[in-house]
């Protein structure tokens, strides 16, 4: 077996943004660094026998980081993965050893009763018809984000959800993060106030992160199963840029707002108990990448959230930029009028200055009317401001407090530990399909906004566009 590194891209992320970010963040910060506690902990099998057997479709980048992710869990093993490329296949029996039974089909893998839970890692366009397949024939879905490739495949999902009974799990790691945990408690306890906005962004500055895949030497009509992978997609002749860099195409992938908005409306909905907003605007365009890809490569949103029991109305601002010059490149805020969340991949900030209350000498001498009143005026209003607010002794400052997670951390694997928890205890999983449906469809709503040029209006409750 190959002992190759299972390091992710958000490993690698980390390694080169975390750091200055975190700086950013905590610029002025006087509180020492709260190191957050993981709170799930698998389940330990019984006895040797005691397996969870997985088998995996596509392994391409995400297949290997998941699955390596997956067999972290104890009590997992990996049997069998489907791939339509060739080297992927061999690539699986040079990492995971000849027992790992491949295929080209990925039905010949749900036939098999050995197998009792698919982690689902294709292009968008197959995530749906893969999951209900799956489900269908008795087995636990870990589906990576985002859900489904179109709005109206949503109903589908959750349907064969709810009839097979199986553990189903959407695969957008932060809904299980405890820095998100964190966020949530704080909101919850008023910490920062009432919550008014919220900013996300998830930028890159790479070829690679802009989705420039490196191509195999040998990719032909031979080694790849085209046919196959084209799907639903429109028939066309053999071309290796649109299967290994599938993103970039609308036939396949759901562009940047379902690759990245999904992480942070996942993030967004966790910490804020929310469903999912009502009305949605984007824009934006292709400003660098003119590689022949259809989709944009930067996009701007703005998602318009309503009061509900568990939170204020609030405004959602969403950015993704894949020609971002400077750094650091992602970062979320929420916003209260008593204070301020921030974070980086690693760690948050919590700021307290709340709304600052003026002080005599800024209302009767600073940046305000009074000084353009006439002097009888001003002496007028500074006897009877003075007279109706006294001094008083300033209030404390509240310190800037500061939670990181502990070194090392890796929210995917929370993540699959909830799912496979679900799997051997029926315990609901952390993002389930009802869950990942109100994260995707607001994505691809953004698509549609950016696409047509119109604002969309969205029901979180029964989970459909309104008009």
């Amino acid at each position: 077996m190959d002992q190759r590194s299972s390091g992710s891209r958000r490993s690698f992320l980390q390694s080169v943004a975390a750091a200055p970010a975190v700086g950013a963040l905590a610029a002025g910060a006087i509180a020492d660094v709260v190191e957050l506690k993981r709170t799930v902990e698998p389940i330990r099998p019984k006895g040797p026998n005691d397996r969870i057997r997985i088998a995996t479709i596509g392994m391409g980048i995400i297949g290997f980081i998941d699955t390596d992710t997956a067999l972290e869990v104890p009590g997992v093993e990996l049997v069998a993965a489907a791939d339509l490329y060739k080297g992927r296949r061999e690539r699986v029996n040079e990492v995971y050893g000849d027992r790992v039974k491949t295929y080209v089909d990925y039905r010949e893998i749900l036939a098999r009763p050995d197998v009792d839970a698919i982690l689902v890692c294709v292009p968008d366009h197959w995530h749906a018809r893969m999951s209900i397949d799956a489900l269908a024939a008795g087995k636990a879905v870990y589906c990576e984000k985002p859900m489904i490739h179109e709005v109206g495949e949503g109903p589908s999902v959750i349907e064969a959800e709810r009839k097979s009974g199986k553990a189903f799990q959407v695969g957008s790691q932060y809904a299980a993060s405890i820095l998100y945990d964190k966020v949530r408690d704080l909101i919850r306890s008023g910490a920062i106030g009432q919550l008014n906005s919220v900013e996300a962004r998830y930028n890159r500055n790479s070829a690679i992160g802009a989705w420039q895949y490196s191509l195999p030497l040998d990719a032909s009509a031979e080694t790849v199963d085209w046919d196959r992978f084209l799907g639903k997609a429109p028939k066309r002749e053999f071309d290796p840029i649109r299967f290994f860099r599938w993103r970039n195409y609308w036939d396949y992938g759901t562009a940047v707002a379902g690759d990245l908005f999904v992480h942070l409306l996942t993030a967004i909905h966790h910490a804020t108990d929310s469903i999912g907003p009502t009305r949605i605007a984007a824009m934006g365009g292709r400003r660098h990448w003119n590689d022949g890809r259809d989709a944009y490569d930067v996009i701007m949103a703005l998602l318009d959230y309503p009061q509900t029991e568990k939170h204020p109305s609030f405004t959602l601002q969403l950015q993704s930029n894949f020609e971002d010059g400077g750094w650091p490149g992602t970062l979320f805020r929420f916003v209260g009028n008593d204070g301020t969340i921030s974070l980086s991949f690693t760690e948050l900030t919590l700021d307290r200055t709340g709304i600052v209350e003026a002080t005599p000498a800024q209302v009767l001498e600073g940046y305000n009317s009074v000084r353009t009143f006439s002097k009888a005026q001003q002496a007028a209003f500074k006897e009877k401001f003075l007279a109706e607010h006294p001094p008083k002794p300033a209030a404390p400052a509240r310190p800037v407090e500061r939670f990181a997670v502990p070194k090392g951390y890796n929210e995917r694997l929370d993540h699959f530990t909830y799912f496979f928890r679900a799997v051997r205890e029926g315990t609901p999983v952390y993002e389930n399909a009802t869950f990942g449906f109100r994260a995707a469809a607001p994505a691809l709503l953004c698509n549609s906004g950016y696409r047509e040029g119109k604002v969309f209006g969205w029901d979180p409750v029964n989970m459909k566009t309104i008009d």
